[in-house]
């Protein structure tokens, strides 16, 4: 019997009492196992072989995942710092935990998003404390850790770690729970791959007895065929006969395709599933009449609070909740005039009645530089007439821009996220028209179901925040908040009408358009690829 070269070779090296692998039979024929596999195949389709096949999982640390099997978890690491620090007995500064612990750059955020939900302790306005408890010994995340580095160390003589690492999760039977939580944070990686194995059948093993020739075969046409048969094409013209059929592309055996075999996966590049919803959003508020605003990230407290009638002294403006800027740290140029409104509408309110807050209100203060808490800056430079000169009534305007807040992260809170601001100037403006917009809003991405719930802020009233149900939890989630600016914001921007408002989490909308249980799958550090690459937006 004639066979191609690979598929004597695989025959030769098959074995009718075991069935061998791809691989094995790779070592044995000195071919490479894509071409084992091809030979394989075709093998299996003539008759000659059995092929079994199933899909074999492996388990290894990624460089990252390998650092915390021997420094420890970042979270555990703040834990012990904070037990040294004495934080078992009553809160200590969190920035001084922080520096004992040695956490530096990413590691200090991941620490952080995951000590309270292990239950180390609380995390509260700056301030940390230990639960005397807490035992990081029976960390869940770190034994797996350490299982799995410890199955990469007893590798074999070919540093076979996947191997060992799968070994190490069976024999100790971690939790899959466990080893999801680490791939979400990119500790290890999980591969999947097809192991398929060959067995002479009793055709095959009667044909090997019978004896098997080579057939030499030939993969493509290579330039060495064309300009063989052009040479030998050229010689017979010169003596005057013509084209033989005998040149050397015309006499080749050429090996089949196995156009079923498997290919590589490909994972092309595409637009982040929160990008193509801010964009959505972009094109419905348009569609409803609005124009978009744009302005800096870093930007004056004068804009992003004092504009807002929010007293110097709030908590939210204390350096536990806002990123200040090193350098620059001061803006030079205020409208001095609008400054003088500002600051009279701080210290004695607006109208008559008015009484203001009666605290301290320092220009320099106002003129200090800080990541924008909310878009609600933008607002105000729009309203002042700063931005783009005076607007006259009626005016519609929104962003979709990125905020950034110092809170504590958990599944609904990030340090940075997106937000969707919004106002309507018009006169005589109401609740009822806020609540319509809204629902017309929502409604374009298919939610109905908004509740509102009476709220405060210094610069809205009335106030209120939106909730809607999270389509897998069943719970209200807030999605935003919302009111009629007061006059005490208005009266010094120069406004003379009404102007309804709000804030809306993008990510939020996206909870509720997919039902993400935690931002963090989709926005940061922690992201799911294979979430964000399997999502289908819909439209």
């Amino acid at each position: 019997m004639h066979l191609p070269t690979p598929q004597a070779a695989v025959v030769q090296a098959a074995s009718a009492d075991e069935a061998r692998s791809v691989d094995a039979l790779a070592d044995a024929t000195d071919l490479p196992p894509e071409t084992v596999t091809g030979a394989v195949f075709e093998l299996q389709e003539a008759g000659l072989v059995a092929v079994s096949e199933w899909v074999d999982e492996t388990i290894a640390l990624t460089d990252e995942g390998h650092e915390y099997a021997t420094d420890g978890l970042p979270e555990v690491r703040l834990y012990e710092a904070a037990l040294a620090a004495g934080a078992d007995d009553e809160a200590v500064e969190m920035g001084r935990v922080i520096g004992q612990s040695g956490l530096e750059g990413p590691q200090v955020n991941i620490a952080l998003s995951n000590y309270a939900r292990k239950g180390y302790g609380v995390i509260d306005g700056g301030e940390i404390t230990a639960d005397p408890d807490a035992d990081p010994e029976s960390d869940a995340e770190a034994g797996a850790l350490e299982a799995l580095a410890d199955g990469h160390s007893n590798g074999d003589a070919d540093g076979d770690a996947n191997t060992d690492a799968e070994t190490a999760t069976a024999t100790l039977e971690i939790d899959e729970d466990v080893l999801e939580h680490l791939e979400r944070r990119g500790l290890l990686e999980r591969s999947e791959s097809t192991v398929r194995e060959a067995t002479l059948t009793e055709a095959g093993v009667t044909e090997l007895m019978a004896g098997i020739e080579t057939a030499e075969t030939v993969g493509q046409i290579t330039p060495d065929l064309l300009t063989s048969w052009a040479k030998q094409g050229f010689a017979d013209r010169s003596r005057g006969q013509g084209p033989r059929e005998d040149g050397d592309w015309r006499d080749a055996e050429f090996t089949e395709y196995n156009v079923e075999a498997d290919a590589a996966p490909v994972d092309g590049g595409s637009v982040h599933i929160l990008r193509q919803t801010a964009e959505r959003v972009k094109d419905t508020l348009v569609g409803m009449g609005f124009q978009e605003m744009d302005g800096p990230h870093a930007d004056a407290d004068f804009w992003i609070n004092d504009c807002l009638f929010m007293p110097q002294d709030h908590p939210a403006r204390t350096h536990w909740d806002r990123f200040a800027l090193e350098h620059p740290t001061h803006i030079d140029h205020l409208p001095e005039d609008l400054v003088e409104r500002v600051e009279r509408a701080h210290h004695e309110g607006v109208g008559e009645d008015g009484e203001g807050y009666n605290s301290p209100w320092d220009e320099d203060f106002a003129r200090a530089i800080a990541l924008r808490g909310h878009t609600t800056s933008l607002s105000a430079r729009y309203l002042s007439g700063h931005q783009i000169g005076d607007l006259e009534p009626p005016q519609r305007y929104f962003s979709v821009e990125k905020v950034y807040r110092n809170d504590t992260l958990d599944p609904t809170h990030l340090l940075e996220f997106f937000q969707i601001e919004g106002w309507v100037m018009a006169e005589n403006l109401s609740v009822r028209d806020l609540m319509g917009t809204f629902e017309e809003f929502y409604a374009q991405f298919g939610i109905t179901d908004i509740e509102f719930k009476p709220h405060y802020n210094p610069y809205t009233e009335p106030s209120f925040e939106l909730f809607g149900t999270h389509p897998t939890t069943g719970e209200m989630v807030e999605i935003g908040n919302s009111g009629i600016f007061r006059e005490e914001m208005l009266e010094p921007l120069g406004v003379e009408c009404d102007v309804m408002a709000w804030g809306l989490a993008l990510e939020r909308l996206l909870m509720l358009m997919y039902g993400f249980e935690d931002i963090r799958d989709i926005h940061g550090t922690l992201c799911d690829l294979e979430l964000l690459r399997e999502t289908e937006v819909t439209y």
